[in-house]
């Protein structure tokens, strides 16, 4: 069925928000992408003109086909190579989606979208639309097609989980920075103690290679082996040189709304580092190098402004 103008103009006025549900729900933007443009295929092949309220049918499709794909998601990740991790969004892109409140910044953080691969899709749905978006609980149930009394016990459910992981205060914008810079100078000091002291006493760290980059599959745990392994990462060496194809930049941004390291080569996003940064200290470091969850950064690096690297890696 042919889609009007006016169709197509209701449809577009959505796009940013079901990218934005979509990205939360599957954790990878390429994968919104698909599932944003399989709801418009849907639009089109539907009577547009008999729905009323168009944001709630689109809505309701797309959430239905991203638990279908989480679903498939899970046995994939099975067989993945190494950790997996989410996709990271650099700073600005509309991908991210909402972020007024608390609730929604949290909701897209990068620490937050790795608690959420331990959730349900159910809960991953109800999660998502409550925190993110404000979705009543009767609206959210009319979309998974549950009871509201349902819905209320699937969120609190998710909600513990994901609080059960991050039961730290987060920290203002301008102390994160100061730590990242004390962090970026312990890092190249040669030395163990000053990052051990940066650093909380279960601190872990972690990184997605996706097989087609050398990233430790389990995590190093605690301070003092979390510290070493900075240490090494940030010390030169003629085999690492070798291994990315020169020496990089590396840049202080932030991506899903929490403070990173970007590192880049020839304009290319090669790695994303995130740290969750609390009142104790860095409590985490979830670096993305898979190629393959880098391009979309890689676009939004080279469309905006970013200065010189605070150091050149390696």
């Amino acid at each position: 069925m042919a889609l009007t103008v006016n169709d197509v103009d209701r449809f577009e006025a959505s796009r940013s928000r079901l990218q934005a549900i979509a990205y939360r729900l599957l954790g990878s933007a390429s994968d919104a992408e698909d599932a944003v443009q399989d709801t418009f295929l849907r639009w089109q092949a539907t009577d547009a003109d008999r729905i009323e309220v168009a944001e709630a049918w689109l809505t309701k499709v797309l959430t239905n086909l991203c638990l279908n794909q989480l679903t498939s998601a899970r046995a994939r990740r099975e067989t993945y190579v190494g950790q997996w991790l989410p996709e990271p969004l650099l700073a600005g892109d509309p991908m991210l989606g909402p972020a007024d409140t608390a609730e929604q910044r949290e909701s897209v953080s990068y620490a937050v979208l790795a608690l959420m691969e331990r959730l349900t899709p159910n809960e991953r749905a109800v999660y998502v639309l409550r925190e993110a978006f404000d979705y009543p609980h009767r609206k959210t149930a009319e979309i998974l097609d549950i009871s509201e009394a349902a819905c209320q016990q699937i969120f609190h459910r998710a909600k513990k989980h994901v609080a059960e992981g991050r039961s730290r205060t987060e920290i203002d914008e301008a102390a994160a920075r100061r730590i990242v810079d004390e962090f970026l100078a312990a890092a190249t000091s040669g030395r163990t103690e000053p990052l051990v002291r940066l650093l909380t006493d279960d601190a872990i760290a972690i990184g997605d290679g996706g097989g087609k980059i050398p990233a430790r599959a389990k995590a190093f745990e605690g301070a003092i082996a979390v510290a070493k392994f900075m240490r090494g990462m940030f010390k030169p060496g003629e085999a690492k040189r070798a291994l990315v194809g020169g020496s990089p930049g590396v840049y202080v941004s932030t991506a899903n709304n929490t403070p990173a390291l970007v590192v880049v080569l020839d304009g290319r996003v090669i790695g994303v580092m995130c740290l969750e940064i609390t009142a104790e200290g860095i409590a985490a470091f979830r670096s993305q190098v898979n190629p393959d969850k880098l391009e979309r950064a890689t676009r939004r690096w080279a469309a905006t402004e970013h200065g010189e690297p605070l150091i050149t890696a390696f």
